[in-house]
């Protein structure tokens, strides 16, 4: 499936006229941008109708400001060969951002000492308060020009993966679409196909590694500069992480271990069985395992985009009008193709209150899992745009990743748009062998993350033998990788959130439990369980994480208490199924 789309900015006007920005304003112009912080930075605030009126302007200039932003990041993964593109991004993070970000701690300084001063207890702010009250503490001037560095540094690398390609069988493809040929039943196809794109990043694995090198420092330095022991302590004040700690996230390890490691020995063990193989190697976790053809949801875009339209339509009306006005609107960048950045996100237009999507189909089944979960996080932006603060149109990560996890799920219950009878069980048996092991790659991940930033002066080789030591941890121990050893020290170069996002991992875990949780409710009663998922989205960022939770029916917990159980949940519906 192919498909060029790109966001075309005639089309995007405010969600609302704008009463403080002027209509011209151009946020590429770094005076342009500082002249309205600095308007903001200078008016008094004397009373609490100010303060309110104060804070709607805020968010006004801040949504203008992070739209441009955002076009600029679209505009540049879409097309990573574009110098143009690139050197927009690049200019502006290097000058415009810069400018800005101590401007924005001087109108955090000002909003809470108005706050303080005028007695201003409005309950519906508590949320964005405590967060803004964390900001001050966090920033350091210093840090600015090291954060610009680390935005250089991510740049980097989405430049030098969305350059790579593969020579396979005749063709210069991508290195996104390599994933298509790893659910072929031809087990040659997949050997080739795998090791073709593991080879082609060993080539740049120096290059990589010295980009990684860099970040570390950077980021050790920016939370030394902020009184920080070491940079997780810091990205979890960052991330506002009030709800749980560093500790919460290792007992999640030890509960994956304990729980989910032997789940997914028994499915892989099944699986060696069914394809009458000794053991694993890493291109036979993908394929059906009895050699049926890859699952392919539709022949062309067109016809895909139309059946997801109908999926989302029968999960709730709502959902299908919004991703027909997406497609219409041309919010949607879709295709795999050389100078595309590799992955897929969702983003905010956050002036336009609206979502766009970036994603790299392959014409199989994977793309229908993108587009459920990215489209989840495209209706939960819809769900809350109608908040006029911006931090409340933003929910914490944690719960976004509900969001979007729990409309694959939630879908999934509406197959027969794509499939018939045969393919919907396979589909299942697909998504729960997956769930298992997305739960311990999160493991995985997160814990390398803690241990990276636990040790910060670790060496590259240091830092190949953690990940694979972990990999061991948290795997079925039934995949060989013999031969493949340089291959598998270097596979967390995969992991885009290593040099984009840092600690952006764990989000993924405590959100996959929320999303069974959710599945489970609509077993018992869907459109019950669609109604709270709809009603806790619309919350956006305005209530605390375990508050967000509660409205969506669900324990804020990923404890053994939680995992446990629906552990044992999956293990019941994957006998059921297979």
């Amino acid at each position: 499936m192919t498909e060029r789309s790109t966001l075309d900015l005639s089309t995007l006007t405010p969600y609302q006229p704008r009463q403080f920005v002027p209509d011209n304003a151009d946020f590429s112009q770094k005076q342009v941008a500082v002249e309205l912080f600095e308007k903001l930075a200078g008016r008094p605030l004397e009373n609490p109708e100010a303060l309110r009126q104060w804070l709607l302007d805020r968010s006004e200039v801040e949504a203008a400001f992070d739209q441009h932003k955002a076009i600029l990041y679209i505009q540049m993964t879409c097309q990573t060969d574009n110098t143009d593109y690139a050197n927009a991004y690049q200019a502006f993070i290097e000058t415009v951002v810069p400018a800005v970000k101590p401007l924005t701690d001087r109108l955090n300084h000002k909003m809470i000492e108005a706050v303080d001063a005028i007695g201003f207890d409005d309950p519906h702010y508590a949320v964005y308060f405590q967060a803004v009250r964390s900001d001050i503490e966090l920033f350091r001037e210093e840090n600015t020009p090291l954060q610009t560095q680390e935005d250089l540094l991510s740049q980097q690398y989405q430049t030098v993966t969305g350059a790579m390609t593969v020579e396979f069988r005749g063709d210069e493809l991508p290195i996104a679409k390599m994933r298509k040929f790893l659910y072929e039943p031809d087990r040659q196809t997949r050997q080739e196909a795998w090791q073709g794109e593991a080879q082609r990043r060993l080539q740049d694995k120096d290059i990589l590694d010295a980009i990684f090198d860099k970040m570390i420092s950077v980021r050790h330095q920016i939370a030394k500069n902020a009184g920080f022991p070491n940079y997780r302590d810091y990205k979890f004040k960052e991330y506002h992480r009030f709800s749980y700690t560093p500790e919460d996230c290792k007992q999640f390890h030890a509960a994956a271990e304990t729980h989910l490691v032997p789940l997914l020995r028994q499915l892989h063990q099944y699986r060696a069985e069914q394809m009458q193989l000794k053991q694993l190697k890493p291109w036979d976790t993908a394929a059906d395992p009895l050699g049926a053809d890859p699952l392919i949801p539709a022949d062309n875009v067109s016809d895909f985009l139309q059946g997801l339209i109908k999926m989302f339509d029968r999960v709730d009306p709502e959902f299908g009008r919004q991703f027909k006005m997406m497609n219409e609107s041309r919010l949607l960048d879709l295709d795999s193709r050389k100078g595309k950045a590799p992955g897929g996100y969702q983003s905010t237009l956050n002036e336009a209150r609206k979502p766009f999507i970036f994603g790299n189909t392959i014409g199989n089944n994977s793309d229908l899992r993108l587009m459920t979960h990215e489209g989840g996080h495209a209706f939960h932006a819809m769900a809350c745009a109608h908040d006029p603060l911006l931090a409340y149109r933003q929910a914490p990560l944690e719960f976004c990743e509900v969001a979007s996890m729990s409309m694959e799920l939630l879908a999934a219950a509406h197959l027969d748009v794509f499939y018939n009878e045969s393919e919907q069980k396979r589909w299942w048996q697909e998504q729960l062998e997956m769930t298992i092991f997305l739960l311990l790659r999160i493991a995985a991940i997160d814990a390398f993350q803690h241990w990276l930033y636990e040790n910060p002066s670790h060496t590259r080789t240091q830092r190949d033998e953690k990940w694979i030591e972990l990999d061991e941890r948290f795997s079925s121990g039934l995949i060989d990788w013999t031969g493949l050893e340089a291959e598998r020290a270097s596979h967390w170069h995969r992991v885009l959130h290593f040099f984009q996002v840092p600690f952006y991992y764990i989000e993924y875990g405590i959100a996959q439990l929320g999303a069974l949780g959710i599945w489970l409710q609509s077993k018992k009663d869907a459109a019950s369980a669609t109604h709270r998922y709809k009603t806790a989205l619309s919350l956006g960022g305005s209530r605390s994480l375990p508050e967000l939770f509660e409205t969506a029916g669900l324990p804020f917990d990923f404890s053994e208490k939680t995992v446990q159980p629906l552990a044992a949940a999956i293990k019941h519906e994957w006998t059921t199924f297979s």
